[in-house]
């Protein structure tokens, strides 16, 4: 037996899926928990660096945008190379990443540790959902997903939490520093624990990587740049239409290309379509409200940062108790109603939230919808990932893992580009009842566009029936999934 085959077999049975989840579920919590773990630390960031509000909002959008635009390709790496060796390579260059922006001298250099942490996690995000997939027997993956889907959960919305209370108690730069042991952790953990294995081998789509990378990078340049520039400068105007002119060109180039990055074949399915839909809007409403939130809890109602995160726990631990039933219930009726059920759950939460939303609202008062919205998370993350996984063939998990996952990110991108604008144009940081005023309206909108996402929701098929189809169109593979 060589020593791949042995490290496989003890990488296979229940102790190989245990292992797996901890792994994966780790690694997710880290690469999750940076897309919002900065947001309290900003004021903090800023006394130490300097910068304007709009710099500053780079500090977040530099590691979400390199996160976003790269996952696929990350993606496609592992099918090619191999997943288990390039989840190393990600974790690797993650905690590096991560090493060098806790040292950062200055918001520049700050930025470009973000990007290059971006880039890590967008190698190994995808990865994550692969890997536990083919460690863990069909019938337990909707547990298996629960339970991954609480741990991102919880390091998505515990990102201001723990960021506030590192940045209070110690300094913002151990927002940074915490991912360093786990990280070291992980590295033979994943050597020897996960199984290796690989995808359909395509050669990878450069062209299609640089067109999307680019149009995601114009869009949210744009957005972000247009509340300090006006909407009418010249940068943000060629950053939106450059942006906007190069997806049109990715889509347009994936639908002829040989081997593309985002196989459009794809989108014909119901259930791809409207999973990955519903996941982008509700990242884009779920973000942009965390952000704003957060620093309307410390910036109008004078909580300090430890104070505002321990006040969004019935938000943001809810998932670490909701989202493994949300998986099961998954498992036995499907996971259509249940993420549909949770969107419209998050939309009411932030809706509420918007009707309360004074210079003086008491925390009970904001406690029903930060309660209503953190059940309404848990419900939408392990479902959706086993929509995600079953939605596609075997061989393309990995494809539609990153798809999902970029389309994640890429929402909670322009999530806090568009609702920072709204807020922007409505109100602003001069008194709390200015913030107020712009932050009503923000969170309107965000409940408005996680309603959309369970409207998506409801168009994924009750029961839908997968093709696996090649691109020249043969005679399908059918597998009847419950929806």
């Amino acid at each position: 037996m060589s020593h791949q085959t042995e490290q496989n077999a003890r990488a296979t049975g229940l102790g190989g899926a245990v292992w797996a989840l901890v792994i994966t579920s780790v690694a997710g919590f880290m690469a999750a928990l940076d897309n919002l773990v900065v947001t309290t630390a900003l004021p903090s960031i800023r006394q130490d660096l300097g910068g304007s509000l709009p710099d500053l909002e780079w500090t977040v959008s530099a590691y979400t945008l390199t996160f976003a635009v790269l996952l696929m390709f990350g993606a496609a790496l592992g099918d090619r190379f191999g997943r288990r060796r390039l989840f190393l390579v990600g974790i690797t260059i993650f905690t590096g990443a991560s090493a060098a922006a806790a040292l950062a001298p200055g918001l520049d250099s700050l930025i470009a540790a973000r990007a290059v942490q971006g880039v890590g996690a967008a190698i190994m995000m995808p990865l994550t959902l692969t890997l536990l997939t083919a460690a863990v027997p069909a019938a337990k993956r909707g547990m298996a997903y629960g339970i991954w889907g609480a741990v991102n959960g919880l390091a998505v919305a515990s990102g201001p939490l723990i960021g506030g209370s590192l940045t209070e108690h110690i300094s913002w730069q151990w927002i940074f520093w915490l991912n360093v042991p786990l990280g070291l952790v992980l590295l033979p953990l994943a050597r020897l624990r996960l199984a290796e294995s690989h995808g359909t081998g395509s050669p990878l789509d450069i062209a299609g990587t640089l067109l999307a990378s680019g149009g995601l990078f114009g869009i949210v340049y744009g957005l972000v740049r247009g509340p300090a520039d006006g909407w009418t400068g010249r940068l943000v105007l060629t950053g939106l239409f450059a942006g906007g002119a190069l997806l049109v060109g990715f889509v347009l180039y994936s639908t002829r290309a040989k081997n593309p990055m985002l196989p459009m074949r794809l989108f014909r399915s119901r259930a791809f379509s409207g999973i990955n839909a519903a996941s982008m809007l509700m990242f884009l409403g779920m973000f942009g409200s965390i952000f704003l939130l957060s620093q309307y809890m410390q910036g109008v109602l004078g909580y300090s940062p430890t104070e505002a995160g321990l006040r969004m726990l019935p938000w943001t631990g809810m998932p670490m108790f909701v989202a493994p039933i949300a998986g099961i219930l998954s498992d036995r009726i499907g996971g259509r109603p249940v993420v549909a059920t949770g969107l419209f759950f998050q939309a009411a939460g932030l809706a509420y939230m918007a009707s309360v939303v004074t210079v003086d609202a008491s925390y009970a008062a904001q406690l029903p919808g930060l309660i209503i919205s953190g059940i309404g998370m848990a419900l939408f993350f392990a479902p959706a990932a086993n929509l995600v996984m079953s939605s596609v063939r075997a061989s393309e998990q990995g494809i539609a893992s990153g798809a999902n996952n970029a389309l994640r990110e890429v929402g909670g991108a322009l999530g806090i580009a568009v609702m920072a604008s709204i807020f922007s144009a409505r109100g602003g940081y001069e008194t709390g009842q200015a913030f107020v005023d712009g932050l009503r309206p923000a969170l309107v909108t965000g409940a408005a566009v996680v309603a959309l996402a369970g409207v998506a929701a409801l168009l994924i098929p009750r029961r839908r029936v997968i093709r696996a189809v090649g691109p020249t169109e043969q005679a399908p593979t059918l597998e009847t999934v419950a929806g």
